[in-house]
């Protein structure tokens, strides 16, 4: 049974795991001059990835894969420059590989190999024997039947699956290695990076929760990301993410939650999953975000790497166009979040701004009358006065969608088009520059909305969030639902006086 918890160590979580996300020299065991092969792969992503300690390979045959040469027998590397070997070997040779490497100095494994707790009782009998023999050597062991790990910080990219994310602050850990390369998808897609990422596999020396609790003491990590499917200590999982909530942010993407979920997770890991209403009640209780689906999780996690926790639940929605405000004010309605009534002297600061047929309402309906300042100065206006919150901006884009559409279009350059497209684009990239710098100042969360976000990445609106280092959400009630994941965890460090 996959054991999520695993064994706990008598070193802080941050020096546990040092030579395993921060190595000062990795070695590929099982390097192959097969493409196809897991050797390559993890050779490969290694070296594209810009890892810049040392890198060794052994295999068999020797001789070289990717410029690196290979030693037939890790007796033949040096001694104490190694701290991670990444084993693409196979179950019966990996007994002898890790003392080996514990000769040289290595202190961490990650484990690929298949044949162990999945393949029935003879594979459990060997992943018993594995967890022994690391424990014996004294090294931390992942896996083993993982896809591998990411570390930003080291510009460590070890794994044999793709992509390479963005560096950022979500720190990810996960049960299964598919959903370790969707958040990685994820990241690529919004810029929105991931600081450490790791498969647990098999999870039979370490599970999602050691990782979890390093990076709630890791300063490159803001918010740690988890998917998990079955538990087989609840107790000591919820004790554990506890204490992770209470340091860092957290989300927790769970599958098995139908009984049909429950069929596939105990066929895909062999693990026990959890009753779900227990489950959901245990993250409530201890300020954890459940996500419902992998899109949810993601941007849950990307809202608290990018944006300042709310003071309160006092939300204005500030738009262009008025059916979106209208849509946006339902989503909230659903949510923990309050649409708050807009004061006396916010409304008469907008007037100055905005001309008579404006909404004087909140959603703050722009009704068109917006020049060439007035987004950044209402934003601005609303953000500083204390009775608000938070903000989700909507409309981000439009004018350059025209700008596209003029660009592409037969009569550009010409007829003055060249001189609005360049207006059009500088407008929107500045309105989201404007978005980032107001939240900065103000420390008040301002989530922006567009489709164009998904329809139309490149857009200078959506492409200058991205730059900002912020997530631009595809729709409005996706903004409002990550805002309200970031007002109940808010809410719940209030209450416990946790800051």
């Amino acid at each position: 049974m996959t054991d999520l918890v695993a064994t706990s160590s008598t070193t802080s979580a941050v020096q546990r795991f040092q030579p395993m996300f921060d190595p000062r020299g990795v070695l590929v065991a099982g390097a192959s001059s097969h493409p196809g092969k897991f050797g390559f792969v993890a050779l490969h992503n290694l070296l594209a990835g810009g890892y810049e300690g040392k890198v060794f390979a052994t295999n068999r045959e020797g001789g070289e894969v990717l410029g690196i040469p290979c030693a037939t027998s890790v007796d033949d590397l040096p001694d104490g420059e190694i701290d991670l070997v990444f084993v693409c070997t196979p179950a019966s040779a990996n007994p002898g590989l890790l003392r080996q490497c514990a000769a040289k100095g290595v202190r961490a494994a990650f484990v690929t190999s298949a044949g162990y707790g999945e393949a029935g009782e003879e594979g459990l009998a060997a992943q018993r024997d594995l967890v022994a023999l690391a424990d014996e050597l004294g090294m931390v062991l992942a896996g083993p039947n993982g896809q591998g790990l990411v570390s930003s910080p080291s510009s460590l990219c070890a794994q044999i699956v793709a992509p390479i994310p963005p560096p950022g602050r979500i720190g990810v850990a996960s049960q299964s290695g598919n959903f370790v390369s969707s958040f990685m998808n994820y990241a690529v897609q919004t810029g929105v990076g991931i600081s450490r990422a790791v498969s647990a596999g098999n999870a039979a020396a370490t599970g999602v929760a050691d990782y979890l609790d390093f990076y709630a003491d890791d300063p490159a990590t803001a918010v740690g990301l988890a998917y998990v499917e079955g538990i087989a200590d609840g107790r000591a999982f919820a004790e554990r993410v506890r204490s992770v909530a209470e340091r860092r942010p957290l989300v927790l993407l769970k599958g098995g939650a139908s009984s049909e979920g429950q069929r596939a997770a105990a066929s895909h890991t062999g693990s026990l999953a959890s009753d779900d209403a227990v489950f959901d009640g245990m993250c409530r209780q201890h300020g954890i975000t459940r996500a419902a689906t992998v899109e949810e999780a993601f941007e849950a996690a990307a809202t608290f790497a990018t944006q300042p926790l709310p003071r309160g639940p006092r939300t204005v929605v500030m738009t262009t166009a008025g059916g979106w405000g209208v849509v946006t004010a339902d989503a909230i309605a659903r949510t923990s979040l309050e649409l708050v009534a807009l004061p006396e002297d916010l409304l008469a600061a907008i007037d100055e701004h905005l001309p008579p047929r404006w909404s004087r309402n909140n959603p703050v309906d722009l009704a068109g009358g917006e020049t060439r300042d007035t987004i950044p100065a209402v934003m601005s206006l609303i953000a500083e006065h204390p009775a608000v919150d938070a903000i989700v901006y909507l409309g981000l884009g439009i004018q350059s969608n025209q700008a596209r559409l003029m660009r592409e279009g037969p009569y550009f350059p010409d007829h003055g088009l060249d001189r609005i497209v360049a207006y059009h684009e500088r407008q929107d990239a500045r309105f989201a520059e404007a978005a980032a710098e107001i939240s900065e100042r103000t420390d008040k969360p301002i989530l922006t909305a567009t489709e164009l976000a998904v329809a139309d990445p490149g857009n200078p609106g959506p492409a200058a969030v991205r730059t900002s280092g912020r997530l631009c959400y595809a729709s409005s009630n996706r903004a409002v639902t990550a805002l309200d994941h970031l007002w109940r965890h808010a809410r719940w460090r209030q209450r416990r006086g946790l800051g």
